[in-house]
C-alpha cells in the first residue's frame, strides 16, 4: 500500500488476475474506472504473486485468473487464504469443478446431459452423434473439442482426447452437441449483488466456438463472437432457478454469470454457472460497469 493511499484512507479493492494479464483484461479496466469515479482505488493483483499481502484489502474480486485450470489444487488452496474474497473460497472450490452440474441437476435445474469420466475409468463412445468433450476443470474453452462419432477420424480423435485428459488425471465431460448453438447461440445472463439479492444486469449472445476436434489453442481462451442480447422470460426463469440452488443461497456471490443454450425442444438448459473468473462483458451494456461498481461499493460497507 502506498503512503498516499494510507494517508487518505481511500477504499481499496484488489482485482485479481494472472501473470499473463498483469494490467487486467480490457473489460475489467472498465470496472476499475467505474470504481475510481466512486472514490475506490482498484489495484490489479496477480493471484500467485507471493509479494501481495491479501490482508491489505478489505475486498478482493476474482476477475481474470485464467491460468488456474492446470493448477487447480494450488488455486483453491490460495483462495482459502484471502480473507476478503468477494465470492467466498468455498464457492470457488465448488464452482471451479463442473461436477457441480450434477448437484444442480439433482436440484431440478435443466442441464445439458453429461457423461462423467473419471481418470481411472474407461469410455465407450456412442456409435453416432455429435459430442463435446472437455475437462471438468477448465476455462476459456481450452482443451474442448467437438466430434462426430460416426466419422472414423473424429472417433479416433475423440478417444485420444479422453485418453489425454485421463492421463493428466483430469475428469472428463462428454455432452451431446446442441446444434441450436449454431443458430440461436449461447445466452450469458449477468447478475450483480443487490440489496434484495442478485439483480439482473444484462445479457449477451455468444456465437459457436467449437468447430471440430481439439487441436490446441494459443493463449488463455478461444476467441469469442459476442453481441448484446435481450433474454427471454424462460431464460431469466432458469437463471433465477440456478441462482436459488447455489450453495448457501443466491445472496452470497458478488456476481454470477449463467450460460444457457436451447435444448432439443427449444427450452433453455444450463451449460454452466460461472462464479470464479467469468468474462462479464461490461463493454456490451451501457451502465454495466457502474452497476458492478455499485455492488462492490455495497460489499465494502
Amino acid at each position: 500500500m502506498s503512503d498516499n493511499h494510507a494517508t487518505r484512507g481511500l477504499p481499496r479493492v484488489a482485482l485479481i488476475t494472472c501473470k499473463e494479464l498483469p494490467e487486467l483484461d480490457p473489460d475489467d479496466r472498465l470496472l476499475a474506472a467505474a470504481l475510481a469515479e466512486r472514490g475506490v482505488t482498484a489495484e490489479p493483483r496477480v493471484w500467485d504473486d507471493p509479494a501481495v499481502d491479501w490482508t491489505d484489502y478489505p475486498l478482493a474480486v476474482l476477475r481474470s485468473p485464467w491460468d488456474y485450470p492446470t493448477r487447480h489444487t494450488e488455486f483453491v488452496a490460495w483462495a482459502g487464504t484471502v480473507p476478503g474474497l468477494a465470492n467466498p473460497a468455498d464457492l470457488v472450490r465448488w464452482n471451479t469443478d463442473k461436477r457441480y452440474l450434477r448437484e444442480l441437476a439433482a436440484a431440478g435445474v435443466p442441464t445439458v446431459p453429461t457423461e462423467w469420466i473419471a481418470p481411472d475409468t474407461g469410455w465407450n463412445p456412442a456409435a453416432t452423434g455429435e459430442y463435446v468433450i472437455k475437462p471438468a476443470v477448465g476455462a476459456g474453452s481450452l482443451d474442448a473439442g467437438r466430434y462426430d462419432l460416426a466419422d472414423p477420424e473424429h472417433r479416433g480423435l475423440a478417444v485420444a482426447h479422453v485418453e489425454r485428459l485421463r492421463a493428466a488425471h483430469r475428469h472428463t465431460m462428454v455432452q451431446p452437441y446442441l446444434d441450436a448453438v449454431d443458430t440461436a447461440g449461447e445466452t450469458s445472463l449477468l447478475f450483480f449483488a443487490g440489496p434484495d439479492g442478485p439483480a439482473f444486469s444484462h445479457a449477451i449472445r455468444k456465437g459457436p466456438m467449437l468447430e471440430g476436434p481439439d487441436h490446441g489453442v494459443e493463449g488463455l481462451f478461444r476467441p469469442e463472437q459476442i453481441t448484446p442480447r435481450v433474454p427471454s422470460e424462460a431464460e431469466l426463469a432458469v437463471a433465477e432457478q440456478v441462482l436459488a440452488a447455489l450453495p448457501g443461497g443466491p445472496r452470497r456471490p458478488l456476481y454470477a454469470r449463467v450460460d444457457l443454450i436451447p435444448g432439443p425442444d427449444g427450452a433453455p438448459v444450463l451449460v454452466e454457472v460461472e462464479l470464479t473468473e467469468p468474462s462479464l462483458f461490461l463493454a456490451h451494456e451501457p451502465g454495466a460497469a457502474g452497476r458492478l461498481a455499485d455492488a462492490v461499493l455495497a460489499r465494502l460497507g
